[in-house]
């Protein structure tokens, strides 16, 4: 049950997670509105197929995929599709929408039957979780079936599976291990019969042991073998768990599945069981809502196209005290601007800080004192990338691997002169994005 390794550098910040690890899961009621983002996957985005005025089910898909590395969209109620538009996005970002007045009668779209995995075709299981529209849900929305689509020069012999959840303040995937184990583990089991893998791994950090036991006692049924990690952020991230569990390193550029593995998060497992045992599609997910503001913070199953403003007043509001709204974790989210956002299948969370939490400051001059080097997972040089950033130097930054940053935000929590940094690496991905473009 201990940890083989452990990945260089990382923090252990407060984590914030008694605020809402115990309290049990409660499922949103319908809402008379969505307002469901179009563009919720890395890639390309899907292409609509509904217009105003069309009534939709409940699961009925509203989107196809524009292209390979996309997936589907589908529809969080029955009702009407109010109107196509645009708002302001998590990222401050114009996005499309697509608003969906609920009839109240949540009537399902019944086309999808389930299937009998363990005697299924690898690749109709593969389609199966691609019409499903099934992303990474632990942040990144990564389409699932390209990460279930390896090359085949490319040989995967291990799954693993995060269950680290080891962002400060979210406990969904807590909670999803605690109250649907068997879930997790049969989409694991699903995973790895695609994958024709041999080692299945599940890493939970040594914060969440109420989960263990029925964790274990299940996992036996399919061959899965269960693992304590050292508390530490960020040690959910891909490369970091293949280190730990495995000792493999992935090299600078490179890929999990260059080092044989194949690394999945614990909400995206239940999905795959979700699509294939049930049938149902990735319309719903497990998000935190927590922080000192948030009058009854919990874990909450949200329909996606909810509103922060819906989720909130589900959770009996906040307190005037609030200053700032996070959608995400603290390290790794985004602050937003208005609550009239909309969940999307990535939202792990919802982070409300009161103004005795928040403190404004100015970012000065690096002093060299090295903290961000020691704890950077990615063993980067951050005072150098920071300052080519500064002087616009992008093509330098990138030749100094900024590209490898995953963006933890470890080196901003530890740095004594309060430098953006994670803003200057995004600047620098931007930039470089921008330039090879043309």
């Amino acid at each position: 049950m201990s940890h083989i390794y452990e990945f260089r550098g990382g923090i252990h910040p407060y984590d914030g997670k008694s605020l809402t690890d115990s309290v049990p899961l409660r499922i949103a009621t319908i809402l008379e509105e969505y307002v469901v983002p179009v563009h919720q996957n890395v890639g390309a985005p899907p292409k609509l197929i509904v217009k105003a005025g069309d009534n939709v089910l409940c699961g009925q898909k509203i989107a196809e995929p524009g292209g390979f590395v996309s997936v589907p969209l589908h529809s969080p109620t029955s009702g009407t599709v109010k109107e196509i538009g645009e708002i302001i996005g998590s990222a401050g970002l114009p996005v499309q929408v697509v608003r969906i007045l609920s009839d109240g009668e949540d009537k399902r779209d019944e086309s999808r039957e389930p299937l009998d995995w363990r005697n299924c075709d690898r690749e109709l299981l593969k389609k199966r979780i691609l019409d499903a529209g099934i992303v990474g849900m632990g942040g990144a929305a990564f389409p699932t079936h390209v990460k279930l689509s390896p090359p085949p020069e490319k040989t995967i012999d291990t799954l693993l599976v995060n269950g680290a959840e080891c962002e400060p303040y979210l406990t969904a995937d807590h909670r999803l291990m605690l109250d649907e184990p068997g879930k997790v583990l049969e989409g694991i089991a699903i995973i790895g019969k695609i994958l024709r893998v041999k080692t299945m791994i599940l890493g939970v950090e040594a914060n969440k042991k109420d989960v263990l036991p029925e964790l274990m006692k299940k996992a036996k049924e399919f061959n899965i073998d269960i693992r304590t990690l050292r508390v530490r952020y960020p040690q959910g991230a891909e490369k970091q768990l293949i280190y730990t569990l495995t000792g493999r390193k992935v090299v600078p550029g490179g890929l999990p599945m260059d080092a044989g593995c194949v690394v999945q998060n614990a909400g995206t497992c239940a999905a795959v069981a979700d699509a294939v045992v049930l049938g149902e599609p990735l319309i719903q997910r497990i998000t935190t809502v927590t922080g000192s503001p948030v009058v009854s913070p919990g874990n909450w199953k949200f329909r996606t196209g909810t509103t922060i403003r819906k989720a909130l007043e589900l959770c009996g509001g906040i307190k005037e005290d609030t200053a700032k709204v996070i959608l995400g974790g603290p390290m790794m989210g985004f602050s937003q601007q208005s609550l009239d956002v909309p969940l999307a299948k990535n939202s792990s969370g919802i982070l409300l800080f009161s103004k005795k939490e928040v403190s404004q400051f100015e970012g000065n001059p690096c002093i060299r004192c090295g903290r961000c080097v020691n704890i950077c997972p990615m063993n980067l040089l951050i005072p150098t990338i920071s300052t080519l950033v500064e002087a616009e130097q992008f093509e330098q930054a990138s030749r100094w691997y900024v590209m490898d940053c995953m963006e933890c935000g470890a080196c901003s929590y530890v740095c004594p002169a309060h430098r953006p940094l994670v803003q200057h690496i995004r600047r620098a991905k931007a930039e470089l994005k921008e330039l090879h473009r043309r």
